[in-house]
This record gives C-alpha cells, structure tokens and sequence, in this order.
C-alpha cells in the first residue's frame, strides 16, 4: 500500500480481494491509515533503541557514540518507507551518535551459530583462567586451619621457649585510653615511605576534643637504604624542621614514637629493632634501641629537647586512637602497606613479662594491671612453613624476588605491597597463554588476602574470648591501612570472614581517622599519667574534676536552659521546667497565726503546727509528728496514698485536740507540679521511688481534699501547695528576708528563686516576682551533660526506676552517691587496682554502700578508720593503701557532686545579678537536705567553689533548721497577709469612693 509509485494500485487490489468497491476517495485514505500505523511503529523502536544507546554511552562514561547496530526482520526488510523513518527518528533523538546501520544478510541462524563459538572459546579460556586462579580460592576447611595455625602461632609466642614465627611482642601499654588525657604531645611515626610529626592538644576534662597539627616528610630511598645514623639524623632534622613551624622549639614536650616495624620492647621507652621490612634496609640498626638512636641523633643537632616516654607499634597506636572514640576497642588491624595485629592479652599469659616481673620483684616501675597490648607480629606467620599448603608458584616468585625470602610470608599473602606484584606474576602467566584476565585476577588475590586477615583476626578475638571465660564477646577492632580503607571489597570480605569464623563474637571494626600517630600521642599521655601517679585512681576519675573553666562552661548551658524553661513557646521541650508556684513574697516579718503544715517527699510523712505570734517580738512555735509511709503505699494506688496521708493529719489533729478547728493547711508536696494558683497543684512526675497510680496529671490538693471528705470527721482548708525546696527559701527567709534562693541538697535535689514576673510567660501580669521551682534534677535529660556523664553514671542510671531521666540529679544527689562510690569500687578491684583484685558478693549488691558511708569516710580523723570498718562489713579486707585509694573516690565523688551544685547555683545568683541590674549582689541562700547538713566537708566545698565563680556575688548560706514543712506554714502565713492586706486596701478604697 505504502508504495511510492504503485501504491494507490495495490491498495485497490487488496480492498477488492475483500470483496469491497473502494472509490478513489477511499483508497487515499486506507493508504493514509497505513502510513499512520507504520510510521508510529518506526517511531517506538527508535525511542526504545535511543533508550540502549543511551544506556551504553552512560556505561562508557562518554560525550558522543559511534556505533553499529545489526537489523534483521520482514518489516524492517520488505517495507518501502520503515528503514528510512527509523534511521531518521534515531539520529533526531540521539544526534550525539553516530549510529550505522547494517542488515543482517544471513539471519539469525548464523548468528547462533557465531555465538556457540564465542561461548566456546570463551569457556575454554574460562576453564583455563578458573585452573590458573583456583589455588587463590580457599574453601572454609583451609581458613578454619589457617585460623588455627595463626591460634598456635599467638601461643607459641606468649611462651618464652625458642623462637617463634609469630613474636608476640610485649608493647608495655598496659591501658587503653579513657577520656582523661589532657594536655599537648609530640608523635612522630614512621612506617613507610613518609614520616609524619604531629602536635596533639587533648583538651582538659572534655573527652573526644581533640586538635591535631601535622606535617609530612618523604624519605628517600637512599635514606631508608643507607646507614642508620643518616635515618636517625634525618628524622631529627624533619622533627625540627615541624617544631619551627609550630613555633615551639623551646618547649621540652612529652613525645611519642610510632615505629612501625618488629622491636623487642623492655620497657615502653625501649624498643630494640629486631628486623627491617618494608623495603627498609639502613644499616647499624637491628639490634639496637631504636629510642636511644634517635635521642642520640636530636642530642647531635643540639637544638631541641624532647622526652621521648613511649616507642610503640602503628598497630598499637591504632588501637589506642580507636579506644579513645569507643571503649571496647581492644584490638588493633593494621591492612596496607604491611599486615599486623595487636589486642590486649591477660598478663598472666605473657611468660616473659611474668618471668622479668619474677626476676624485679618489688619493682615499683611494673604496674599491678591484669592486660597488656600485644604485638602479634603476626605478618611472620607461615616462616616456619606452616602456611606451605596454601602459597602458591605467584607467591612463591613474589617472595623469591623481595628484599626479605622467606621472611614475612603471611604479609606477603595480604599486605598492600605484595598483592600488586602477585597480581602482575599471575597476569604475566595468562598472557603467555593468550588467556583473558581483565578484572578477575585482581578480585581473587584480593579476595584471598581479605579472607586471610579474617581468619587471623578470628582467631585472636577467640582467644581474647577464651581468656575471660565468655560464652559471648563484643569487642571493638580498630583499622587503619590503605588496603582496608580503600579497596572497594576488601572491608567487606574480612569482616564477613571474621563472623563465619568466630560466632561467639560480635567484632566491630572501626576505622582509625587520625592513623597511629594520634595512638603515639595518646600512649604517651597515658604513660606520662601513670608514671605521675602511685595509684590510678585519676583513670576513672579525673572526668568527675572539673576545672573552673569547665565549671563555668556548665553555668552557661544552665542558665540558657533557665531561659528556655520560662518561655511559653519553649517551656514544653526545656529539661528545667520553671514551675511557678504562685508564691509573690518571702515573710516580711509582719505574719501571724495558728496553721497546719504537711510535708509529703519521701519514706517519712511528717506534720507540723506552727504558732506565729507578735507579743514583745515575732515569735514561733512548732510541734510536728512523724508518720512511715510504707512501700506498698508509695508504690500503690493515689487513693491509698492520700487516704493515708488524710488518716495521719486526722491522727494528728486528735492528738493535739484541734480536731474541731478549721485551721489553714499548708501541703509541702516535694515533686515536680504544674500550678495555676497557690492552691492548685498537677503533679507532673512522680520521683524519688514514688510510684503511686493514678495520680500523675492530678491536682494533688483536690485529690487531698477528697480524702479528707470521704472521712468526714474533720475539716481542714488547704491554702497552698509548695515544693520542698520552695519551702525550705520561705523557712529561711522568714529568719533573713534577703533569702531569695532555696536549694535542697539530700535525697534528691533541686533549687528554686524570685524571678521577676514579667519574665515568666507562663503567668499573666509584669509586675512583681514569683518563686520558680526550677527542676533542676532534669538538667542533663536532653544531652546537654553528656560529654561530663562518666560511664558510672550511665550505668546508676539503666539501673535505675526512671532511666534517662533526672540525670543531673542521679549525678549529684545523696539517694545515688554511695551506689557511684560502690560501681567505682567494683570497677577498680576488677582491674586489680584494689583489694588486691578480690571482690565479694557484698561488694557486688547494689546499695551495699549508702551515703552515710560516703560521709563517714570522708571525716578528717576518723576517716580511714570508718573506711576498714565498712569494707570489713562487705567481706573486704583493704590494705592502709586501698583505705586511703577508698577515701580519695570518696572525696572526688562528692567533690564533683558540690561544684555541680555550684556551678548551677552560680547560674541563679548571675540571674538575680542580671534582674536587678546591679554591680555587686547580696543575698541569701536558703539551704536543707541530708546530704548538705551531714557531710563532712560538702558545704565548705560548695561555699568555696560558689564564692570562686561568682565573684561579684555576697553569698549567705543559710541552713534550714525547721525543714521545708516549716516553709509551706510560712507560704500559707503570707498568703494570709497578702489576702489581709488586700481585703483592707478594698475597704479603704470603698471609703475613699463614697466620700
């Protein structure tokens, strides 16, 4: 139909054979149809071959295509216009291709046929390629025995009998890092073809802050191959060369050296070199302490003085760099240029080091430590021949050809500087038999490499899992080296092998972002700390000391939360809530009158009355009565709960023949409340062990008020509800009408203050002050402390009825000091730092040591006596030294507990500074709690911390001798003015009015 000349023709004939009498008309327009269907049928198969082409030209990564596209097919054959349209349509939509056209002339038999012979060809050269790379294939039988081999080779080395193909060298790190290290260190590494200088600054009491300086200096060839004096001189002209640059050439810097090659170490600061590798050759070195080497070579410059405290291993420095961002890093994976590992073996494992500690008895210099970091060395592994069965002709061509045959065959089989070489043997091979290589060889001598690290590092984190006798191990590697961190599989490959091969353990790896070098400063901090220092009690304990700086940083975290806490907006996401209580003034001096006071906040319920009278001066009167509140009421139902607290003030009100007056209560209810008045209390959140139902969200007065009237035998007029803290300012201030802070320190702890009321959102009105009950105990719960939260904190709070909550009150408050001491205790005698490593069940109960102990402990005189006696109770028997060691946690514990009250105090009194717009403050703090009143030095520590922050503050501390049960009578006397007062100011107003 479609034809040029006979087209209108043959649509005729067609139409007719279907027994139809097309006119003219209608021919024109079937032909019409025709051309319609065919052309869009052309124009689909351009757009899907457009789409192919594309996908080609992107998989190439190119601008323009020049290709050629093979056509067979009736339509594409027979039809006068479909070639031409599709090749037309092609080139408009791709016109970045050069696309050619050719018909397949023999069709697509032939083509099979073409295919069958490629495919045959292809496989014969597949199967000769497999033949050629199978013995880099191993199965799971041959790593499960070379993790086996690398298992005997750790223990051969931990013995001192012979030599041994894995050395197993003693690294003289007894400890991993643990955030405490502060301060600037020199490290120098060299390990390769570079040499690197670095400056550290570990910032003081802020762990993870660290700032680095570096430089990077070529060695050359002729150097790395030359004389060992020319090395050593080099690398002391490279470390002066990074000093000038830092402007720091006079200052006498501790220094650590990363030395990346086999020494036999004697002490952290020696390090006898035992053999090259890497292509290093200099001669007059093996043999010698490579420390003293490059001393000597500084000493002839003559233009610097370094203290060089610590030569260690990149892998060792990895692991530390590594330890210092996760705790659980214990192991150390170097995969690059060279393959190593290290990990923290039991002492008592290292024969040599038990057989030197034998020999220097009574040495002071050996730490009592239960670890130490190994080097395994273990790129030696296979020397011995043990690894025979899996070397291949490549391998063995590689190691024949190195600086070292026979040497380091383990590495040669997976570091980065040989798996190039055995790539190019194995390539050479195929070549030579005209075989296809590209991609696979690289793939399976990686692969073979990755597998191999695997199984030698699943059979160290067996053997650190077989020492502490676990049926399961977490553990952190830490990894640095090209190989691991640049190679697309690599990673992947070894961690995969890893778990198939250990399953009892659970193996992060972590790469190192600072390399060795940062471990080198890290080591060197370390050593430096344990050598200032008898006991290391500081290990896990100088995070708890904070300087002032850091103090003060703390004050403003506080006082930014003060602000968020009193905005309406804010106020629903702040940690310190800023509840106002309604409370607009301190006594005056001017109360009077006969009240009721409860005092609801923890085991004990107590009830006061309280006579405030005016004869010759103001005086007061009280008499209280002390209820149990039982544990099944406390963690029973609300109703229970204020059933018994109606029962008790009956009790009470019968006992002191009041049972017939209707006296003002005031209810001193020492958990968090949201108020809208005086009288009015929601509670938020129960604390401190309560756990009573159905209460949280309620007004606590109405639930009162209910109980009260479902016994109907008196009658009582609530007038308000105060916080403990609330209570104990207004108890104080009705002695010192300064008193504008009330701080409760015992239990549990809070704080509250006058604020000004035009800075309260939450209240309507501008002029005037109100109290706001901070509820300071959250401050933390948002993250906001964690960088000062030690791992003793965290651990008292999983533990605890409220987890993530209240984190700045576990952190300082007396109901959680003694169980911080007790985990301390814990942790220190695991690491035989006390009692000789020996703990009992007592020591290992929670609540065994209250903070009575604490205070006891911490007397001045008969301290370390009261220490015997409380470790004696729990099983212990503690040397004059673990005494003194206990009484010294003892004192950081509640040291750090004052000046974090300190520091959030300062906070409030720079507040009240700021409010009032003056130069110097005076006022008072009203004080209470039992943790405050019976500690031995706690009040003269947080006295002196205070006065040190807020210099420009006068600061009484005035300690709450009543109680804060005496404050919510006082809060009700107020009340009771300030409603007198306003009554009469009516009435005079009235007389006014109707002159």
């Amino acid at each position: 139909m479609e034809e040029y000349k006979n087209g209108l023709k043959n649509t005729r004939d067609i139409l007719v054979e279907l027994g139809l009498n097309p006119s003219q008309d209608d021919c024109i327009a079937v032909q019409h149809v025709s051309t319609i269907v065919s052309f869009r049928s052309s124009n689909l198969v351009a757009a899907g071959l457009a789409a192919i082409l594309t996908r080609i030209k992107q998989n190439r990564h190119l601008r323009a295509l020049r290709i050629t596209v093979g056509v067979d097919g009736t339509v594409y054959k027979t039809h006068p216009q479909y070639p031409k349209r599709l090749h037309k349509v092609v080139r408009r939509l791709l016109p970045e291709c050069q696309v050619r056209f050719v018909l397949s002339d023999s069709g697509s038999s032939k083509g099979a046929a073409l295919v069958t012979a490629v495919a045959q060809r292809l496989a014969s050269r597949k199967r000769q390629v497999d033949e050629t790379l199978a013995p880099f294939k191993l199965s799971q039988e041959q790593l499960q025995l070379v993790k086996a081999t690398m298992r005997a080779g750790l223990e051969a080395g931990l013995k001192n009998k012979g030599p041994s193909a894995v050395k197993m060298l003693p690294s003289y790190v007894y400890h991993t890092p643990d955030g405490t290290e502060h301060g600037k260190y020199l490290a120098l590494d060299l390990g390769g073809t570079n040499f690197r200088a670095m400056l550290v600054k570990f910032k003081k009491g802020l762990q993870n802050n660290t700032r680095l300086y570096h430089k990077i200096y070529t060695v050359p060839l002729e150097i790395m191959q030359g004389t060992g004096e020319e090395l050593f001189d080099h690398l002391a002209q490279y470390v002066s060369d990074f000093l000038d640059y830092m402007g720091m050439k006079k200052a006498h810097l501790p220094a650590g050296f990363t030395f990346s090659f086999p020494c036999e170490q004697t002490a952290i600061d020696t390090g006898i070199l035992v053999s090259w590798t890497k292509g290093f050759k200099a001669t007059d070195c093996e043999g010698h302490d490579v420390v003293n080497l490059l001393r000597e070579a500084i000493k002839r410059r003559n233009e610097y003085d370094l203290d060089i405290v610590a030569v260690v291993n990149d892998t060792v420095g990895t692991m530390m760099s590594c330890a210092y961002e996760d705790p659980q890093c214990e192991v150390g994976l170097i995969a690059g240029t060279g393959s190593n590992a290290c990990y923290m073996e039991e002492l008592k494992n290292i024969e040599k080091i038990r057989q030197k500690k034998q020999k220097t008895e009574g040495d002071e210099e050996t730490p009592e430590t239960s670890r130490m970091c190994i080097n395994t060395e273990w790129g030696g592994l296979g020397d011995d021949g043990s690894l025979d069965d899996i070397i291949t002709p490549f391998d063995a061509e590689v190691d024949h050809n190195s600086v070292n045959p026979g040497k380091q065959r383990f590495e040669k089989l997976t570091s980065g500087m040989y798996l190039g070489e055995i790539v190019r043997e194995v390539l050479l091979d195929l070549t030579r038999g005209g075989l296809l290589f590209r991609g696979r060889v690289c793939g399976a001598v990686s692969r073979r490499a990755a597998e191999l690290c695997g199984a030698g590092m699943a059979a160290v984190v067996d053997k650190i899992r077989e020492n502490r006798g676990l049926d399961h191990l977490n553990v952190t590697v830490g990894v640095d080296g090209a190989l691991y961190k640049l190679h697309p599989h690599f990673s992947g490959i070894l961690q995969e092998t890893t778990r198939v091969l250990a399953p009892q353990c659970n193996v992060t790896f972590l790469p190192s972002e600072e390399g060795s070098g940062k471990g080198a400063a890290l080591i060197t901090a370390v050593a430096s700390r344990l050598a200032n220092s008898k006991h290391t009690i500081d290990k896990y304990l100088y995070s708890m000391r904070f300087s002032d700086e850091t103090l003060l940083d703390i004050t403003q975290r506080f006082r930014k939360e003060l602000v968020t806490g009193l905005g309406r907006d804010s106020n629903a996401t702040a940690t310190l809530k800023m509840l106002p209580t309604f409370v607009r003034s301190i006594p005056d001096g001017s109360e009077k009158g006969d009240f009721i006071a409860l005092d609801l906040g923890g085991s004990n319920f107590r009830i006061l009355r309280v006579k405030v009278s005016h004869e010759k001066k103001q005086t007061v009167q009280m008499e209280s009565e002390i209820y149990d509140t039982p544990e099944d009421i406390i963690h029973g139902t609300g109703t229970r709960l204020f059933d018994h607290v109606a029962e008790c003030l009956g009790n009470f009100m019968e006992k002191h023949n009041i049972k017939d007056k209707k006296l003002p209560v005031g209810f001193t209810f020492s958990f968090p409340c949201q108020q809208t008045k005086l009288d009015e209390g929601f509670l938020i959140t129960w604390t401190k062990r309560f756990k009573a139902s159905g209460v949280e969200g309620m007004d606590v007065v109405q639930l009162l008020n209910k109980a009260i009237k479902k016994r109907g035998d008196y009658e009582a007029d609530i007038m308000a509800v105060v916080n403990d803290t609330v209570g104990t300012m207004m108890t104080c201030g009705f002695d010192d009408q300064r008193c504008e802070v009330g701080i409760i320190i015992g239990t549990g702890t809070n704080a509250c203050y006058m604020e000004e009321l035009r800075h309260i959102d939450l209240v309507e009105g501008d002029e005037g002050r109100m109290c706001v009950n901070t509820e300071w105990g959250a401050f933390g719960d948002d993250g906001r402390l964690e960088d000062i939260r030690t791992e003793f904190d965290r651990e008292i709070d999983r533990g605890s009825l409220n987890p993530g909550c209240q984190l700045f009150e576990k952190m300082v408050s007396g109901m959680y000091m003694g169980e911080l001491v007790r985990l301390i205790l814990v942790k220190m005698a695991r690491e035989g730092l006390l009692f000789e490593g020996r703990i009992t069940p007592e020591l290992l109960t929670k609540g065994k040591i209250e903070t009575k102990h604490v205070s006891a402990i911490e007397k001045s005189k008969e301290g370390l006596i009261k220490a015997r006696e409380i470790l004696n109770k729990l099983g212990l028997e503690p040397s004059a030294d673990d005494c003194i060691a206990v009484q010294h946690v003892c004192a950081i514990v509640s040291f750090r507990s004052a000046n974090l009250v300190a520091a959030t105090l300062a906070g409030i009194l720079m507040r009240l500074k700021e409010n009032k717009g003056v130069s110097r403050l005076r006022t008072t703090v009203g004080i209470d709690g039992s943790l405050y009143k019976m500690h031995p030095q706690y009040a003269r520590r947080l006295h002196k911390t205070v006065r040190r922050l807020v210099p420009d503050c006068d600061v009484r501390f005035l300690l709450s001798e009543s109680g804060s049960g005496k404050g919510a009578a006082m809060v009700t006397a107020v009340a009771y003015r300030l409603a007198e007062q306003s009554d009469a100011g009516h009435r005079r107003g009235g007389e006014i009015n109707s002159l």
